[in-house]
């Protein structure tokens, strides 16, 4: 590719990653996702990372089971073995997904021990034999979710070179780009959202020196105002511990990045959450986990207060009780 730098253009407001909710281990769930949906329309939703082994070894449907309205939504998938990664791109897009996304930015030991996630920064072609396998299996769009390098990959070029392998051997076309570098001995995968220094200007860097690919932003995007300036230079952002830390935030996205109407109404969300836990407590779910995603869901408004204690105790005493969260909201009133 040539390394010659056009002057930026202003992305698509149609592109389906205009605003992404990252995939996030122990959160982006599908109850979280349910959730999500209800806040805004047009968020483009990731599940959490699944490994192959779980999809081709256990519990298909505990992994892959996720609500129509969850729409878009994207599966998330861990695994360093091309044909295994291919079958289960196959498997997801069968279950409904609209994307498979590769997960090349974890640093966890259990991913090290795998020898997937954020270690295949250090090997691009074999992520370009994954991705090209990928996209052989399935008509839907193949992403590869990454970091901006690991250990002491420190440059702009040494990205732009990993990138320019998987896309010019592997076929892809949208990069999602964590602007953190990982550390892969050394610091815990907690440390590694927060420790390596955020380095944005090397997504924003690749998609003025590559406009044909689609590049996202994630890190460090906390407000509406930092992913609107975001969008002035890149294709879209994705939003991760902001997601979840204020789950009300989501209510704010279509507004101010899409339409222009009214911020959704969280309490007319939740309402519509509440009947979707009642389905899922028929169905076995427990409370405890049901109220996870809810509890931010007012952060800052009167009442969230007793509203979330009353949620953190009751749910545990009463953990087939669908009334806790009426009375939960009954408090914010």
């Amino acid at each position: 590719m040539s390394d010659s730098i056009p002057a930026t253009r202003e992305p698509s407001p149609d592109s389906p990653w205009r605003f992404c909710v990252a995939p996030m281990l122990d959160w982006t769930d599908r109850h979280y996702r349910y959730l999500a949906r209800q806040l805004s329309r047009h968020a483009r939703l990731y599940t959490e990372m699944v490994t192959t082994g779980a999809l081709l070894h256990g519990d298909v449907e505990r992994h892959l089971r996720f609500d129509e309205s969850e729409h878009p939504v994207a599966l998330q998938l861990g695994g360093s073995d091309p044909n295994a990664l291919a079958e289960a791109a196959r498997i997801g897009a069968d279950w409904g997904y609209d994307e498979i996304n590769l997960n090349v930015g974890c640093p966890s030991d259990r991913v090290q021990n795998g020898a997937f996630g954020a270690c295949l920064m250090a090997e691009p072609g074999l992520v370009a034999e994954c991705v090209a396998a990928m996209r052989a299996a399935v008509d839907v769009p193949v992403t590869v979710k990454s970091r901006i390098g690991i250990d002491h990959q420190e440059t702009y070029e040494e990205f732009r070179e990993f990138v320019d392998i998987v896309a010019d051997q592997g076929g892809a076309n949208v990069f999602l780009v964590h602007s953190r570098k990982a550390w892969l001995k050394g610091l815990s995968p907690k440390q590694n959202r927060d420790v390596p220094p955020l380095r944005p200007e090397f997504a924003t860097r690749l998609k003025r020196e590559r406009p044909n690919l689609t590049v996202v932003l994630n890190g460090g995007l906390t407000t509406v105002a930092s992913m609107q300036a975001g969008l002035g230079e890149v294709d879209g952002v994705m939003v991760g511990r902001a997601a979840y830390q204020n789950v009300g935030l989501l209510a704010e996205i279509d507004a101010a990045l899409f339409d222009g109407n009214q911020p959704t109404d969280r309490l007319a969300a939740l309402q519509a959450y509440r009947d979707y836990a009642a389905a899922e407590l028929a169905r076995g779910t427990r409370l405890p986990t049901l109220i996870k995603p809810i509890l931010t869901l007012f952060q800052g408004r009167p009442g969230a207060r007793a509203y979330r204690r009353h949620l953190s105790e009751q749910a545990p005493r009463r953990p087939d009780d669908a009334s806790v969260i009426d009375e939960a909201i009954a408090l914010l009133r």
